[in-house]
């Protein structure tokens, strides 16, 4: 068995991406020293963020101040809380790290990469609109800031720093180290067992091979885990999949993720103890296309669409307000479920996808992707799509470019998973919405809503073309674009604490009622004292830290049920970085939100504080 390591570490970290990343650069900046451990190879060293658009959410930031647009931490805590719509006793902690998260995006979060190197695109997105009340899910202004430079520009930016510190002997890296077990004395984490796999020189994301060499067992007084979520495990996605929320688990699902993403370290970690919250809250995308050029197994690449594509169902029934594109990704998510098949249409013409299409990935936007601002400057004044949305169109399996309806509806037949469409039904509703582009105004929902997107600076400039006929002959050709949906976060995870210690669970067999601090799952006997099953003691098991997705981005779930976008990026960063700190400092973090007592929750008492936070208790389970 392998025990031998080039440095003593202060800490381990289980996985090599973006939160991994981020605490070991605070660990190695408080001059610790850090063994990082990975199963898959080199190449692949920051993880899925590199594959990111490189989405930030701020609040009240000078690029949207640039842009008229009104932001403001009550704003933003609203929005969050209706969308979250937290309603369960384990979000606890979600709570508090929603609100931190809060004013992390408010405050330090900007300089804070700043001063690391990384820059923003001048233009902000707006991301999940919602578009069903103010007082529902969605962001009320824009917050998406594109990182100049994509996911790899956020990963290199700690990348690098680590790098450095490798060189100088504080960091070692292991590449090909699948752990398999949690090391448990005395109740506290101690170090990791596992196992070697075989050398793998496949390129990032390809599927790698799990030929297994030798065993290893390493020590180190903290162990942080860092390891993803469940993107890529089908079998674990369906097992929690929320059917009475979302519908019947799809049949057929795309990976937005690489095969790597299995969630394993969730089951070793709740096997060594660990609490494991918020399991059904899973954050899947509706508007996934089939990848021509795949990486990764079954890879899907999702489209970010402007608001004017026409959304039909299989059966070529127009989606009700307000399922539109780029509103409500859960909604839409039931409402295309509710009609028994997993896909959908996109109805639109060539110059709604020349302005309005876009691909998230960093490989799918090289302009962006490699800083060339001539290119990418280029490509907003162009009137022809970009070159990676041709691609799509000329060899993509899902798209469909027809010069007539017939074509058109033929086309779409032809890649039917399910019923046929009725061409003249489908024909006739795109010309009731095609009626309502005549005047300045609409009683088309959906047309107020591109009117209302246009108002915006930033969507008129790139993001929503002016009103007009589909059906006119001068926009075409014509499009259809078949949607799959497609897997991407997990929302829940390790229940953590603000510095990152995950919480503990223990058999509540012999527990009399709810424990002091802590929060019980499990049913009641008839008596009301005691149960069966388990409970959330609100004890951190000593030595063992999460962050990153891992933990639901922070705390076991600080998104709640639906997510404004943005937030994925930053909820590995936040949390990296406190859990980070929290182990340089010996077990509390200090700065970014403030320590684990300072923000209390509605609901449940924790193990510490008790105020009321911005972040209420709403929505439904």
């Amino acid at each position: 068995m392998s025990t031998d390591s080039r440095i003593s570490p202060d800490a381990i970290i289980v996985g090599a991406g973006l939160a991994g990343l981020v605490a070991a650069h605070e660990l190695t900046q408080a001059g610790k020293r850090v063994l990082i451990l990975d199963q898959e190879n080199r190449a692949n060293l920051g993880g899925q963020a590199f594959w990111s658009l490189g989405g930030l959410f701020l609040i009240d930031s000078p690029e949207q101040r640039r842009l008229r647009v009104h932001d403001s931490l009550e704003l933003a805590r609203s929005d969050w809380a209706t969308s979250a719509g937290f309603d369960r006793d384990e979000d606890h902690w979600p709570r508090k790290w929603a609100e931190a998260y809060l004013d992390f995006a408010a405050g330090e979060k900007r300089q804070y990469l700043r001063d690391l190197g990384l820059r923003l695109t001048p233009i902000v997105g707006w991301a999940e609109r919602g578009g069903s009340g103010a007082g529902e899910h969605g962001n009320s202004v824009p917050r998406f800031h594109l990182t100049w430079g994509t996911g790899p520009e956020v990963v290199r930016v700690f990348r690098e720093p680590v790098e450095a510190a490798e060189a100088d002997g504080l960091v070692d890296f292991r590449f090909r180290h699948r752990v398999d077990e949690l090391i448990t004395e005395d109740g506290a984490v101690v170090g990791v067992r596992g196992r070697v796999l075989a050398p793998s020189h496949t390129a990032r994301g390809v599927e790698s091979n799990r030929d297994e060499i030798e065993d290893f067992e390493l020590r180190a007084p903290a162990v942080i885990v860092t390891t993803g979520g469940i993107g890529h495990n089908f079998e674990l996605m369906e097992k929690y999949w929320p059917v009475d929320r979302l519908g019947e688990f799809p049949d057929t699902m795309l990976a937005g993720v690489p095969a790597h993403v299995d969630g394993r370290m969730l089951q070793i970690a709740e096997d060594a103890g660990a609490s494991l919250i918020n399991r059904d809250r899973i954050w899947a995308y509706t508007e996934g296309i089939e990848n021509w050029n795949t990486i990764w197994p079954g890879h899907g690449i999702r489209i970010i669409p402007g608001p004017s594509s026409l959304w039909f169902d299989a059966e070529g029934n127009r989606f009700p307000a307000p399922n539109y594109p780029g509103f409500d990704t859960n909604r839409t998510m039931r409402t295309i479920l509710e009609t028994g098949y997993d896909y959908s249409w996109f109805v639109l013409n060539e110059s709604i996808i020349r302005k309005e299409f876009a691909l998230s990935g960093s490989e799918q936007n090289p302009d962006i992707t490699e800083k060339d601002i001539g290119i990418t400057l280029d490509r907003v004044r162009s009137s022809d799509a970009p070159a990676p949305i041709e691609a799509f169109k000329n060899f993509g399996p899902d798209f469909v470019v027809a010069e007539t309806t017939e074509e058109l509806v033929a086309g779409m037949n032809e890649r039917s998973r399910g019923p046929v469409i009725d061409h003249d039904h489908l024909v006739e509703q795109i010309r009731q919405r095609d009626r309502q582009t005549d005047h300045p105004f609409s009683k088309d929902a959906q047309v107020q809503a591109i009117h209302n997107a246009r108002a915006y600076l930033g969507d008129k400039i790139v993001r929503a073309v002016k009103p007009h006929k589909i059906l006119d002959p001068e926009h075409g050709p014509l499009i259809a674009v078949r949607l799959s949906l497609l897997s991407r976060k997990t929302l829940g995870g390790l229940e953590t604490n603000l510095d990152g210690q995950v919480i503990g669970m223990c058999d509540i067999g012999a527990v009399g009622g709810t424990e002091a601090g802590g929060t019980r799952t499990g049913a009641e006997d008839a008596s009301g004292g005691g149960a069966t099953g388990t409970v959330h003691d609100g004890i951190p098991i000593p030595g063992l830290y999460a962050a990153g997705e891992v933990t639901g981005f922070g705390g076991g779930g600080m998104h709640g049920y639906n997510a404004l976008e943005g937030t994925f990026l930053g909820g590995c960063i936040f949390s990296g970085l406190r859990a980070g700190r929290a182990v340089a400092n010996g077990g509390r973090s200090t700065g970014s939100g403030g320590s684990a007592g300072s923000v209390g929750a509605t609901g449940s008492r924790g193990p510490v504080g008790n105020g009321t936070t911005g972040i209420e208790s709403r929505g439904k389970k």
